[in-house]
């Protein structure tokens, strides 16, 4: 059954999708829930997206576009707060949604936004949906794993809304299989939604010719994006044909010293001038960046997909990326190189045959482009309501009685 013009609820609890991505805990996972928010607008939705109050002067609502509200709930203090904290003001965030109506859907991005959201869903008779966009792994285990539990709740927390939510939206087929294996969500309650691009922003252009050849890396500042290995990587290269290193974005609350450990690797390995960081960007500014580039690096130790990836595909530049989760769906052996180790002598080797070999760095250009412009945010989004409507035609709502 379809329904023609839906009432729905995007809950971004920590981190609000109108922030310059890059900066704090603002990602990919923001560009998402923005360009899909704002593509089922555009089809006739109403949708709100629900957000904290990070600052005095914010409204409580804020109409962004016709059928596209933006709302913030007090919970906290009125100000940027590391995500580490954010798990404290669940309960406050959780009371302050009671304020808000109404809905047919109801659809957390993240697990702190859905251990409040679900519980109002299923009081309102709502379904409720949940997107990771990353899973919390043990201590214990390797980066390559996982995001650490910034805070004391999130491994039980992700395992109960995995049991829980009517459904659950995954990023990749990585995420799913993560979401399956270490949550133990039920196989029919996980639906695949891959991201997309937005190719009108993001394209091919002319090389600026006073620009001197530079690889790119946009992420946020922490250890789980691997920036080192993109720095270790660059002083493999042969002085001669050594590009500058630009890293797009800042430090993520809490790993503020990571950027000034980056800083001193650079200088320690005496390449701390072709090294420079540039702090976050907006979207039109990383278009930019990303098309000048001589290749876009994404060393990062677990990623659910990469959208930074599909980005630089789409700009036609060719990504070396870290074969890690989703990473995997977003570059393939024809769009960009994988190498099979975090070894920089590996990743130097590759970047090398890029810089020097212009007909191989063009048929990847060539692929990459036209791989990214089968990945739209209109698909995204008509697939993202598919998952809305068969819950909607389904006679029940699992978890009425749950919780936390």
């Amino acid at each position: 059954m379809t329904h023609p013009h839906l009432r729905i609820a995007v809950v971004a609890l920590h981190t609000s999708p109108y922030g310059i991505p890059g900066s704090g805990d603002v990602g990919g996972m923001n560009v998402l829930i923005r360009a899909t928010a704002e593509k089922m607008a555009d089809l006739g939705h109403h949708v709100e997206i629900v957000t904290r109050r990070y600052s005095p002067a914010l409204p409580a609502a804020q109409r962004i576009a016709p059928n596209l509200t933006l709302r913030h709930i007090d919970a906290g203090p009125a100000q940027l707060r590391p995500k580490a904290e954010h798990e404290l003001f669940v309960d406050a965030f959780r009371a302050g949604m009671d304020v808000l109506g109404e809905f047919d859907i109801v659809h957390s991005h993240h697990w702190l936004s859905g251990m409040a959201a679900l519980p109002f869903a299923h009081s309102h008779g709502a379904p409720h949906v949940q997107s990771f966009h990353s899973i919390a792994a043990p201590e214990s285990t390797s980066l390559a794993e996982g995001e650490r539990p910034e805070s004391p709740g999130r491994l039980d927390g992700e395992a109960w809304l995995a049991g829980h939510s009517d459904a659950v939206v995954a990023v990749s087929h990585a995420e799913r299989a993560t979401v399956l294996g270490r949550l133990g969500a039920r196989p029919e309650r996980v639906r695949v939604v891959l991201p997309g691009v937005d190719a009108e922003l993001f394209h091919p252009r002319p090389r600026e010719m006073h620009h001197a050849p530079f690889v790119a890396a946009a992420a946020r500042i922490e250890p789980l994006k691997g920036l080192d290995l993109a720095i270790r990587a660059i002083a493999e290269v042969d002085e001669a044909i050594r590009p500058d290193l630009v890293i797009a974005g800042g430090p993520t609350g809490g790993y503020e010293w990571y950027l000034d450990e980056l800083k001193q690797r650079a200088q320690r390995l005496g390449i701390a001038p072709r090294v420079r960081f540039i702090g976050p960007l907006t979207r039109a500014a990383l278009a930019d960046l990303l098309a000048q580039a001589s290749a876009v690096l994404i060393p990062s130790h677990s990623e659910t997909y990469g959208l930074v990836a599909l980005e630089a595909a789409a700009s036609g530049v060719p990504v070396i990326a870290a074969p890690s989760g989703g990473l995997r769906e977003a570059v393939t052996d024809r769009t960009g190189i994988l190498p099979a180790a975090r070894d920089p002598q590996l990743w130097a080797t590759a970047l090398t045959r890029l810089l020097q070999d212009a007909a191989y760095k063009e048929r990847l250009s060539t692929a990459a482009h036209r791989f990214a412009l089968t990945r739209t945010w209109e698909r995204s989004t008509q697939e993202t309501i598919a998952v809305y409507n068969a819950l909607l035609g389904s006679s029940c709502t699992v978890g009425l009685s749950a919780t936390a």
